[in-house]
């Protein structure tokens, strides 16, 4: 079990007490306990079995504008002691920075919502080594499969916030992830793919067989690609890559970013970033949601944000420090963005395919080509070729690229949207992308 509320506060306050005794004008203190169980399977047989257990404290003390932070995962009274002298000597000799303080007092979170991160499930070992065996036999049923690995975590953990300004509270959450990777084969390719499930509840996860079907149906639809000639072509993105030009779009405008001016977003608040049917929202408080929160890493309340309305840029990711920097106010954005996702589109997956005669739909994008800076995008791909609304073989050995000043706006959603991950999106259309084939 993980530890409770009460022991995880008397630590942080036995810490806040001692800074202050010292001379800290402000301290600030987090303690968290995280237990992760994992069962590892491959080719049908258990590969891996692991259990670990994480206590661990930060410990951040200000002395005016200066700061330094120190953490351990000892917490015992002897060593929390040592650890805040050593941390407040290093804060009397650390520069002066004007932007370094604890989050306004006014902001900071008062009414904490219960948004049902935490469940009290647990399953044994044997429980989850009988989930991957059933979800291994399904992935290989077909003989085209000649591999498989999948794994199931379950991880439960509990935190304390606290600051010298009266600030203290954490709350418990969990997840329970299963994955399965399969490798397929024919007379012409070997191909893999992929599927997996994450969520707070165990209820709620996808069934053993289900997930060993998709992974495997994904990864034979997969074999025999074909290559194809470099083009300007539109081309349609599956819901598990669509969401990741969320997530490019997160870090364009994190306030850290735009206070560095390493952003191509930088200086686009009210202004048309997207095509104007775009709407783009980041929710805290989703019931279940797995980047739910009722505050930051910093103590500030997180409330809905519409980052985009109707294709125009409203707000940044805020934190309290780089908030400073571009006069900002924190909006509880201190380690990113919660629920993030598309609003959405107005026509249905099917429409979307039938939009263009022929475009390619991409399942699997390869390398890290996003540059931040300058919003150029690059990436190799694989997928399948669309006519008339009809996937006709797959393809790979592509290379995909744009800028997303003119991607994001040529984007039209499909109205598929799911609630799976912290982010997410429809599936996706862009058009005019250049390809480069064979």
């Amino acid at each position: 079990m993980v530890k409770n509320q009460e022991y995880l506060k008397t630590k942080a306050s036995y810490c806040l007490d001692l800074a202050k005794k010292l001379g800290a004008t402000d301290a600030s203190v987090t303690v968290g306990n995280s237990i992760s169980e994992t069962v590892s399977f491959r080719n049908k047989a258990l590969d891996e079995s692991n259990r670990s257990d994480s206590l661990a404290i930060s410990i951040e003390t200000y002395i005016d504008k200066k700061k330094s932070s120190i953490s351990s995962s000892n917490l015992l009274e002897e060593n929390l002691q040592t650890l805040i002298k050593k941390c407040f000597e290093t804060t009397k000799i650390t520069p002066e920075d004007e932007f370094n303080s604890l989050p306004d007092k006014n902001l900071l979170a008062k009414n904490i919502k219960n948004l049902n991160l935490y469940d009290e499930s647990h399953l044994e070992n044997d429980q989850k080594i009988h989930y991957l065996k059933e979800l291994e036999e399904t992935a290989s049923i077909d003989k085209k499969i000649i591999n498989t690995e999948s794994g199931f975590t379950e991880n439960k953990s509990n935190f304390i916030l606290a600051n010298s300004d009266g600030f203290c509270d954490g709350y418990k959450s969990s997840s329970f992830t299963a994955s399965s990777v399969t490798v397929a084969k024919d007379e012409n390719s070997m191909e893999r793919d992929y599927e997996f499930t994450s969520r707070c509840h165990l209820n709620d996860i996808i069934k053993a067989k289900e997930l060993g079907e998709i992974a495997a149906n994904q990864t034979i639809k997969k074999l025999s690609p074909k290559k194809i000639g470099s083009d300007k072509i539109s081309i349609i993105f599956d819901k598990r890559i669509s969401k990741g030009f969320l997530s490019s779009f997160a870090g364009a405008i994190s306030s850290s970013a735009i206070a560095r001016g390493t952003s191509f977003l930088k200086d686009k608040i009210n202004q048309q970033v997207f095509s104007n049917s775009i709407n783009v929202i980041d929710k805290p408080d989703l019931i279940k949601g797995m980047g739910s929160q009722s505050f930051d890493s910093e103590g500030v309340k997180s409330e809905t944000l519409n980052l985009v309305n109707d294709g125009i840029l409203k707000n940044y990711l805020v934190d309290t420090y780089n908030g400073k920097k571009l006069n900002l106010k924190s909006n509880g954005r201190s380690g990113g963005s919660t629920n993030l996702y598309f609003e959405n589109g107005q026509i249905s997956y099917e429409e979307l395919l039938k939009m263009h005669s022929r475009c390619l739909y991409v399942t699997e994008t390869i390398g890290h080509g996003t540059n931040l800076v300058t919003g150029d995008y690059s990436v190799g791909a694989t997928g399948f070729l669309v006519e008339n609304g009809e996937f006709k073989y797959p393809v790979n050995e592509i290379t995909i690229a744009g800028n997303f000043n003119d991607m994001f706006k040529n984007i039209a959603l499909a109205n598929d949207l799911e609630f799976k991950y912290s982010v997410n999106a429809p599936t996706m259309t862009i058009d005019g992308m250049t390809v480069a084939g064979k």
